[in-house]
């Protein structure tokens, strides 16, 4: 036994250096150049990923920016896996076009920038995307600057885009386009009166700019007393208001089944093919890594980009002299 323990020990780090080998190999044939990149803020080190396809001139990069709760620069968080934003900046990969998606802070590898969720607002992160913006806007590899947005992510990614020179273009994906206490009180519609009484009532006091007492405890998901200064704050933002300040071109895509946002046929929530509202049955398509994004949606996002922020000169035959 002691013969084998020691000859498996011998076997890792060879074992290591072939797993590196292919993944280099690997990258190199597909022609993908991933990059990891970290922010420097005042509170900690951020960390997102960026995808650059193999060209020599400078290339246009969409920023992609996660939705609510803890979502990571993937898509993905304990509840569900789908990949579908690293799926996206495959696709964006594939068609010349740069991307870079990074995880929130407090999620993923950038979990050490924690916020104590009394302190947290939508400004926390509106800052990051900022700064993100920033630092993407001095690599000369890449022209122009989109920000896409996905879900929550729509919101904070308009806010951050308005007036920001740096910012050429921006996407909203699968954004809400009303205030988020209009959004709760439709998804709360169906709850017996009595019920839909109260939630209602403590929507109209937050959206005022007071905090709740006495919540109870069923009610804690959504209006527990360290989230209600963000959603206060949350609720002060019309994604209709925000996105009329932009001045650039602008993409606003969602799923006709996507059952958090009411318009691709037959998309949902994560950006994949699903022909129905059921919510059970949903559930194993936002848990399934492996399906692909809806075609029309891939294809919608890439002419974007490539109509607006892609120069393609046409090609001049020389005149043949007699």
């Amino acid at each position: 036994m002691q013969k084998f323990h020691t000859l498996s020990e011998n076997l890792i780090p060879v074992m290591k250096n072939i797993l590196i080998a292919l993944s280099v190999l690997f990258c190199c044939a597909t022609g993908a150049q991933e990059e990891i990149l970290v922010l420097k803020t005042k509170t900690g080190d951020l960390e997102g990923s960026l995808l650059i396809p193999e060209q020599k001139t400078p290339c246009p990069l969409v920023l992609i920016i996660s939705g609510s709760g803890p979502t990571d620069r993937n898509g993905n968080n304990e509840e569900m896996e789908n990949n579908s934003l690293k799926m996206l900046a495959e696709e964006f990969r594939k068609s010349g076009i740069a991307s870079f998606r990074f995880d929130k802070r407090g999620i993923g590898q950038s979990a050490g920038v924690h916020l104590d969720e009394m302190e947290m607002r939508p400004d926390n992160f509106i800052q990051d995307i900022k700064e993100w913006i920033d630092l993407l806007s001095k690599d000369k590899r890449f022209g122009k600057i989109i920000v896409a947005g996905h879900s929550e992510g729509s919101l904070l990614g308009m806010i951050a885009s308005v007036k920001n020179p740096k910012v050429n273009g921006f996407i909203s994906i699968a954004g809400a386009g009303r205030p988020i206490d209009e959004i709760l009180k439709e998804q709360f519609s169906g709850t017996p009166d009595n019920v839909k009484e109260i939630i209602y009532g403590m929507l109209d006091k937050l959206k005022k700019g007071d905090t709740l007492s006495n919540v109870p405890p069923i009610f804690y998901a959504v209006f527990r007393p360290s989230i209600q200064f963000y959603m206060i704050a949350w609720m002060q933002y019309s994604p209709q208001a925000e996105i009329a300040k932009l001045k650039v071109p602008v993409l606003i895509i969602t799923g006709s089944t996507d059952i958090q946002v009411k318009e691709i046929d037959a998309m949902n929530h994560v950006l994949k093919t699903c022909d129905t509202l059921d919510k059970a049955m949903q559930t194993p398509i936002y848990n399934n890594p492996d399906l692909p994004l809806h075609e029309e949606f891939s294809k919608a996002m890439i002419e974007y980009v490539t109509r607006n922020f892609i120069d393609v000169k046409p090609v001049v035959k020389p005149i043949k002299e007699d």
